[in-house]
């Protein structure tokens, strides 16, 4: 059964007509307010904004899901929005996403399907199974209503987790947190850092499709470096990515964006839907959230990782040293770790 949780009773026309094609397809209920949990459910959030790119009902949705920790708790999501412009679009279905995230959601790969005013951001799509705007529209819906309920996470008996960061060991708070998270998960998997600081990673410099293409299927990228020699082959034997995410100026750090950025080569020719991802974001006075929708949009959205529920961590520490002795900070931990390998691991079943 999918729950169609729509943020407000009213819809666009051509949202509600998009959301009666989705119960024409599948087994559905209709919810136009959440007002208590929703455990174990498969969920399709859908969210149609006005030509300001606002929403009351979106705003009270996130309200409930940023006050009500675990409503969602057990349940897989993915986020439709109809949009009467060209903007605003996947900034409310990064919200959604995070916010629901954050109160026990997990998400598949590629959770969002986003319609702008003139749906030109379907020219890609349409091109390709040599249709319409509004039918790829269609096709891109319905795919994501049959995959929120066809999906399930992908698990391990000894799962191998890459770990991306471009931080001092001497100084960082958030290798600091990490080395704690470490000692807790090594007896259960396998743990590959990879650092990218001093000049090692060269940013993408957006070659052509074809050329991107060739050198992706040979699991290459033309710049080479790092993301080739070490950061694509453990990739590919991840079940798990970790970011340890320092907030620079309210953005992830210049080498951790561009080592995503190098991804697509790799992104080309290889799917990333059975691999996780995880953030630890530290920030030194606010905005935290803004660092881990970035590693939604990136990562989730674009590149295709699932998104475990609580898929991160945020904390804020400004001087060195002092997030190990934030208040608390043992039991948070302790927290997420079991949630890394919660998540991660196939619970063995009793003889």
């Amino acid at each position: 059964m999918l729950t169609i949780l729509c943020a407000g009773e009213v819809l666009s026309p051509r949202c509600q007509a998009m959301v009666e094609r989705i119960q024409q397809a599948a087994p559905t209920q209709l919810l136009t307010t959440l007002t208590e949990s929703l455990h174990d459910a498969r969920i399709l959030f859908v969210i149609s904004l006005d030509a300001g790119g606002a929403s009351h009902g979106l705003c009270d949705l996130l309200s409930f899901l940023r006050t009500h920790s675990d409503c969602l708790s057990g349940s897989v999501g993915g986020v439709l929005v109809d949009g009467e412009g060209d903007l605003y679009t996947k900034a409310a279905g990064r919200e959604i996403v995070l916010a629901a995230n954050l109160a026990g959601c997990t998400f598949p790969g590629r959770p969002l399907v986003e319609a702008t005013g003139d749906l030109r951001n379907f020219t890609v799509q349409a091109k390709n199974a040599e249709c319409s705007l509004e039918k790829a529209y269609k096709l891109a819906s319905l795919d994501l209503a049959d995959r929120i309920l066809r999906f399930e996470p992908e698990q391990s008996e000894r799962p191998n987790i890459l770990v991306l960061h471009a931080s001092s060991h001497r100084t960082s708070n958030t290798l600091a947190l990490w080395s704690r998270v470490r000692e807790g998960l090594e007896p259960h998997c396998d743990i590959r850092e990879v650092g990218l600081r001093n000049g090692t990673l060269e940013d993408c410099g957006g070659c052509p499709y074809t050329m991107c293409l060739h050198f992706g299927e040979q699991g290459e990228c033309f710049y080479g470096g790092v993301m080739v020699q070490e950061v694509y082959p453990a990739i590919r034997e991840a079940d798990a990515v970790v970011l340890l995410c320092p907030n620079y100026n309210d953005a992830l750090s210049a080498n951790l964006t561009a080592a995503i950025n190098r991804l697509t080569a790799l992104y080309r020719t290889a799917s990333f839907t059975d691999k996780a991802v995880f953030a630890m974001v530290v920030s030194g006075y606010s905005g935290g959230d803004i660092v881990a929708s970035q590693v939604v949009s990136a990562l989730n959205m674009n590149k295709g990782f699932w998104l475990p529920a609580d898929f991160c961590m945020l904390e804020t520490a400004n001087d060195a040293g002092t997030a190990i002795l934030l208040p608390g900070i043992e039991e948070r931990l302790g927290r997420f770790t079991k949630n890394i390998l919660r998540q991660l691991i196939i619970e063995k079943q009793e003889d």
